[in-house]
């Protein structure tokens, strides 16, 4: 349920508590009522929501106070406080719904009185986990400098957290509320995406081909489809203590032509598609100061030697590659050269950044074989792959070669360690990018789940570092879901082959250990004796200290000022809801009061990785049209230096 930005909070709180009034004053005004199990489980319920509704509106007006100090300016009111409110409100929108809906049809005989308790049940528990998070983030909120998002100097705040993360209980948020705080557009297909994995946690690790999985998963995904509860657990099970290698290998199922064909489908046609191998070859380039001077740029050399570098051109009938990439090929009407870098834990840093910045000095020597002038040059990614166009441009800057002209990161990493933030509170809740993924993600760049062998010529398969957060989302469409649900009746009687816990007995569990795991609890202290929900199953986090994830050119966040003046424009695109949100906000920051030019747009009700769902919704068509616009900026802008932006006063 959407929450607008201007919702008086105080609104919704008054009629949180008077929905719960008046829900109790019909549940336990008649014998008759009272004497039944559901009214039972809603009279507990209600009397929880009420308790954590009046606990949690004088946090939420603290928050509101002066959550506008960590914007990146007025017209850009977006950062990790405001998201966690905005995320609890939305919470708060649909209890109200759901218990106005109780109050008004519980005499009705068409009344589902079981699965509105359980509604009920799943929102009151995300309730509780939510309350966790918002005192966390007044830890935050008063440990940190003023202004700032991130726990860079405290790191004993950052580990109490992560080990707070690793015993919170989770799954209420993958179940009946997976996605709620997103655009109800996208729900059906993050159902798709949990129930698809968990699916094929039950066949991995025995000897099919992906599409054999693939095949056995659909089989077997039913009973997720029909016990929310079951598919929850699951799916905390799976991401609590990640096997990097089962990641994978979901991610890469969608590399089969099987798969490629729907993407193929739904995309824009374009009239050029090459894929080119560029032979390690040293090249030289003219000094950006002195053309008449050149400097030699070696080929990628990091972990295995000398290697080609694989690309690809689009230019207006494309075969392969992410869908928004044929839409800005053919409505910018500009060739686009993909690097196909590769990827960790193979690959760790600075392969990736080698060669990246490899094809980008080769494609300013060969413009005219990619059809351009180079009189402009943009460079464009999302996630990792706007790290890389940071880092390009970093090295371009040190390398003493020319720069591009223009940056569009689209919710870029940049700062690639576990340090606390606001928004990345949101690993607890978000389906897309878990913690426990996030740090292995961070691990695997840094080189700690390194594995010595290189990767095969021509290998795209993914990482959990991928080019972007994943080619299955851009694979899968809306029809993906109904192609599961179409499974259903076939997949009721497999129930029967799995662990006969029940859902009922699984969250009687999590009840039951609500209160345990006082080693990890001694690290942070709740008020009033509230303690959140416990997992029965504990993540096992391992954050880096490896001190290359501090590296400038990992963590661009941490490079000094020197090493970032001279940037070309760079233009941010990110997502209030993405536990990414505080990178962006504090590098924009950071280059603004440094007086680079830079902006950010902020979208509203999207996910990380919202570039991959551009053909799901409105939304993230839109959101795709605006990084167009951006990179349209770039090649429109006459002289990139000759507006900088005002520096504010705070």
């Amino acid at each position: 349920m959407r929450v607008a930005a201007e919702m008086d909070y105080r609104v919704v709180f008054s009629t949180l508590e008077q929905v719960c009034k008046d829900n109790l004053s019909l549940l336990c005004g008649s014998s008759d009522a009272q004497s039944t199990p559901v009214a039972e489980r809603l009279v507990t319920c209600i009397k929880r929501i009420q308790e954590h509704g009046r606990a949690l509106e004088p946090v939420v007006s603290s928050f509101t106070a002066v959550y506008h100090h960590y914007d990146f300016d007025d017209q850009t009111p977006a950062n990790g406080y405001r998201t966690l409110v905005k995320i609890l409100l939305s919470c708060l929108l649909h209890i109200i719904h759901k218990g106005q809906y109780i109050a008004s049809s519980y005499s009705s005989a068409f009344f589902r009185g079981d699965h509105n308790a359980s509604e009920m049940e799943a929102y009151c528990s995300a309730l509780c986990q939510l309350r966790a998070l918002l005192h966390l983030a007044q830890q935050l909120i008063n440990n940190n400098e003023y202004g700032q998002l991130y726990s860079l100097q405290d790191g004993d705040l950052s580990r109490s957290f992560v080990r707070e993360y690793s015993s919170m209980h989770k799954a209420c948020f993958y179940g009946r509320c997976l996605g709620f705080q997103f655009s109800p557009s996208l729900r059906p297909f993050l159902q798709t995406i949990i129930i698809s994995m968990v699916s094929y946690g039950e066949s991995y690790g025995k000897q099919k081909s992906g599409l054999g999985l693939a095949a056995l998963s659909l089989l077997t995904s039913g009973k997720y489809v029909i016990d929310p509860e079951h598919r929850g657990a699951e799916f905390e099970r799976i991401t609590q203590n990640l096997d990097l290698h089962f990641w994978k290998s979901f991610w890469n199922i969608t590399e089969s032509g099987l798969m490629r064909g729907f993407s193929r489908i739904a995309s824009n046609q374009v009239q050029m598609n090459f894929t080119l191998t560029v032979p390690p070859d040293p090249l030289k380039l003219p000094l950006a100061s002195d053309p008449s001077l050149s400097v030699t740029v070696s080929p990628p050399i990091a972990h295995w030697g000398p290697g080609p570098v694989h690309m690809r051109l689009i230019s207006y009938e494309l075969r392969e590659g992410q869908n928004y990439l044929r839409t800005w090929s053919k409505e910018l009407g500009v060739p686009i050269l993909s690097v196909d870098y590769s990827l960790s834990p193979e690959a760790p840093f600075p392969r990736a950044l080698e060669e990246c910045f490899y094809a980008y000095c080769w494609a300013l020597n060969n413009c005219h074989l990619l059809g351009s002038t180079a009189e402009k040059v943009c460079l464009a990614g999302d996630s990792a792959g706007g790290n890389l166009c940071i880092t390009v441009s970093m090295k371009a800057m040190t390398t003493g070669i020319r720069v591009p002209d223009g940056i569009m990161g689209a919710y870029p990493a940049t700062l690639l360690t576990t340090d606390a933030s606001p928004s990345r509170l949101l690993t607890l809740i978000d389906p897309l990018l878990p913690l426990s993924v996030l740090v292995k993600c961070i691990n695997a760049y840094a080189g700690m789940e390194y594995q010595t062998m290189q990767p095969a010529e021509g290998n795209n398969s993914l990482s959990a570092m991928g080019r972007d957060t994943a080619v299955l989302l851009s694979d899968l469409t809306q029809g993906a879901s109904n192609w599961i649900q179409s499974f259903l009746g076939s997949t009721q009687t497999s129930r029967s082959t799995h662990s006969p816990s029940s859902s009922h007995r699984r969250l009687e569990k999590i009840k039951t250990t609500s209160h345990s795991a006082p080693n990890l609890r001694d690290h942070i202290f709740y008020p009033g004796g509230f303690q959140p929900m416990r997992s029965e199953c504990q993540a096992h986090v391992h954050p880096t200290s490896c001190p290359v994830i501090r590296n400038p050119f990992v963590s661009p966040l941490l490079a000094p000022s020197n090493m970032l003046k001279g940037l070309p424009p760079v233009h941010i695109v990110a997502s209030a809801l993405d536990a990414l949100l505080d990178d962006s906000v504090m590098f924009a920051k950071k280059l603004r009061n440094m007086g680079q030019p830079v902006t950010l747009t902020v979208m509203e009700d999207l996910p990380h990785g919202f570039l991959s769902l551009s053909q799901l919704s409105k939304e993230t068509e839109v959101a795709s049209e605006i990084c167009m616009a951006r990179i349209r900026d770039v090649f429109q802008q006459e002289n990139p230096a000759a507006s900088l932006p005002e520096r504010p006063n705070d």
